[in-house]
């Protein structure tokens, strides 16, 4: 039984794949961006194709391992009960919480999604963890497609930095203004208001 003074937390399943996706979607903006560079260097002669192709490769790699993460966190989120808002937050902080959530899972289900459309529309071959015995599918999406489809993907980025800003900007305002659990749920080391 437990006490009605303890902080409720989200599963540990949640805890996990919360941070797991945060990781690997900020490395991926990283390695987006790095890629962009890298073809400019392959054009320029000073990297192979081959060296740029393993790192897309990878990229694609854990765009879809992403998708595939999103995809559960959102199962075990829709059929799991999440720790409740604070009575003391205010209606429109509320409606905001739960508009950036959502915002976060569109955005998480959705690069992958732009990505392997954008990969698609090129002639290049996609194989998961570079071996070319898994190779990706592509989906039917005409060539003409890149451009536009690429310029969505990158811009994507954005939206994710500025959906991290304002989840990290309200947790800890939370923690450190509110002096609220909210921060600890997500936590599991962190068990001190201040």
């Amino acid at each position: 039984m437990t006490s009605t003074t303890e902080t409720p937390r989200y599963t540990a399943v949640a805890i996990i794949l919360h941070w797991l996706m945060a990781a690997l979607l900020v490395g991926m903006i990283f390695m987006g961006w790095q890629m962009e560079d890298m073809r400019d260097q392959a054009l320029a002669g000073e990297l192979t194709f081959a060296e740029v192709q393993t790192y897309y490769n990878w990229h694609k790699t854990i765009g879809i391992s992403l998708l595939v993460l999103a995809l559960v966190r959102l199962g075990w989120r829709l059929t799991h009960k999440v720790p409740p808002l604070p009575a003391t937050m205010k209606p429109w902080e509320a409606i905001a919480a739960r508009a950036t959530h959502i915002a976060f899972y569109a955005v998480m289900i959705a690069m992958p999604l732009v990505g392997w459309l954008t990969a698609s529309a090129t002639n290049f071959p996609s194989y998961i963890a570079n071996n070319p015995a898994l190779e990706l599918p592509h989906l039917p999406v005409p060539n003409e497609a890149y451009e536009p489809l690429g310029s969505i993907h990158s811009a994507g980025a954005w939206v994710i930095f500025a959906l991290l800003a304002l989840h990290v900007g309200a947790a800890l305002k939370h923690h450190f203004v509110n002096r609220d659990d909210v921060l600890t749920r997500m936590i599991p080391f962190l068990k001190f208001r201040v």
